[in-house]
């Protein structure tokens, strides 16, 4: 396919797509008068039924928590179809890539973010269920706590934090973890992905039974996820660097 019969057709995809977008604007409500029960619903029996502060972790791992298992499986297969797509075609050492960043206050400020990146991103994953957070944002935190190495310290740093062998497990022990909750519920009799923990008390970390498991378990595969193709494209982004070099 040639270039000008690609673009071509990321121009009509686009178009379309925004045509879907502004008509889907369009017959929203006004900012400030949302017409439905649901919310009004959601907020006064999260506390009651599931123990949590914050009603869209709530909602997220429970009411639809079989939707987010959904979600969890397209990361997981985006993840996996770009590294199989990308490693197909790489021909070069990791060793040869020389690292584009020279200036020493760059790299120690880099390193300096990457450090806090990664304690909020723990922070914003525990207390998914008191504070807004959750698995979902916690892990995107925590996979840019890597890509921040690679940004302002050096690849081969990134590729020795996150290499292939870390990442790639780390996104299937939580995608796993997820599933195998939902399959330990259903052999105790309860429905999928059912609460069958205890209550801590309110506002702990603890104190949302299944859901605090279920958000570090998407916050692992959503980190993994991540990393995997941040990992692929910045073996590609330095692969072209290392062939203009030449």
């Amino acid at each position: 396919m040639s270039r000008q019969l690609r673009t071509g057709l990321f121009l009509v995809s686009a178009l379309g797509l925004g045509a879907l977008l502004v008509w889907g604007l369009v017959g929203l409500h006004s900012f400030g008068n949302y017409p439905g029960p649901y919310g009004d619903l959601i907020s006064s029996l999260t506390k009651p039924q599931r123990h949590t502060a914050n009603a869209v972790t709530a909602v997220v791992f429970d009411y639809r928590g079989f939707d987010t298992l959904g979600e969890e499986l397209i990361l997981f297969v985006s993840a996996g179809a770009t590294a199989m797509l990308l490693r197909e075609t790489r021909e070069y050492d990791v060793s040869d890539i020389v690292d584009p960043v020279r200036s020493d206050a760059t790299r120690a400020f880099g390193a300096l973010a990457a450090i806090v990146l990664f304690v909020l991103g723990l922070n914003v994953v525990a207390h998914g269920a008191l504070t807004p957070g959750g698995g979902f944002q916690g892990g995107v935190v925590l996979a840019a706590a890597f890509l921040t190495v690679f940004l302002a310290v050096e690849y081969h740093a990134f590729h020795r934090l996150a290499p292939a062998w870390f990442s790639e497990p780390l996104e299937s022990v939580g995608v796993g973890s997820y599933l195998v909750y939902g399959l330990v519920a259903l052999a105790i009799g309860g429905s999928y992905l059912e609460n069958v923990l205890p209550y801590g008390t309110w506002g702990r970390l603890t104190s949302s039974g299944s859901i605090v498991l279920l958000s570090w378990a998407s916050g692992l595969a959503v980190c993994g996820g991540f990393l995997v193709i941040f990992g692929e494209f910045a073996q590609e982004n330095m692969a072209a660097r290392h062939r203009r070099s030449k």
